[in-house]
């Protein structure tokens, strides 16, 4: 359903239906968050679906949006457009081959080295759908080329970067008394979703980029200042 969702994307975009476009990709993004959540819960991750989350992830959250920004206005800037429109996919790919190879290494953890892939989708889609069907979205110069440039170049360098984000939640009654304040905080998440559409997206994942690109100038900064110890002592 992951891929046929891609697949439907891209169709879609190719007719010039580019909000039904947005939201199957939103679509594709649910059913790719359910399998992790049902692989979890049942304890039935395999290497075969490993691969097929990730070839599927590849063709929703790296072609299909790649395609849209291109076709949404960056083909007004070729051949700097058609270069900066195949960064999803391709820093996408490299962004789930480094997944790949790490998988089943040492134990799991509750973050992600990088954007994920299905992020870095998510938030694209915010940005057109504001754009296209909110009337706040001028103001903000959302629908203007420089800022879609921007926005495409940023989010796919951080797929390809070492920040951590955090991952969602796991389902369990374990994982939600360990860690209440996540749990917390992607409840409300969703919630603002479902109640503000547009404007909610835009408000979670300007919120979800902001926190990890936050924490790690942090410890950036933490690390610098903080003084080497004497190795002598």
């Amino acid at each position: 359903m992951n891929l046929f969702c891609g697949f439907l994307a891209i169709t879609q975009v190719h007719v010039g239906a580019v909000t039904m476009a947005c939201w199957l990709i939103v679509m594709a993004g649910f059913f790719d968050l359910l399998d992790g959540m049902m692989a979890r819960l049942t304890n039935a991750a395999s290497p075969f679906g490993v691969e097929l989350d990730s070839l599927s992830d590849i063709v929703s959250f790296g072609v299909a949006p790649a395609f849209l920004v291109y076709t949404y206005g960056l083909e007004t800037l070729d051949p700097i457009g058609m270069i900066a429109a195949a960064l999803p996919a391709l820093c996408g790919g490299v962004r789930l081959a480094r997944y790949n190879v790490d998988y089943g290494q040492g134990e799991k953890k509750d973050y992600f080295e990088g954007l994920p892939i299905p992020g870095q989708a998510i938030a694209i889609v915010t940005l057109v759908l504001a754009a296209e069907n909110s009337s706040w979205a001028s103001l903000l110069h959302l629908d203007s080329i420089p800022v879609l440039l921007t926005v495409v170049v940023i989010l796919s360098a951080l797929m390809v970067s070492s920040i951590r984000f955090d991952a969602i939640p796991k389902p369990t009654i374990s994982y939600m008394r360990a860690h209440p304040r996540k749990t917390a905080a992607y409840v409300i998440a969703g919630v603002l979703i479902v109640a503000l559409q547009e404007l909610g997206l835009l408000i979670v994942f300007a919120t979800y980029l902001s926190f990890g690109i936050g924490r790690a100038v942090y410890q950036l900064i933490d690390a610098l200042t903080t003084p080497v110890p004497d190795e002598a002592s």
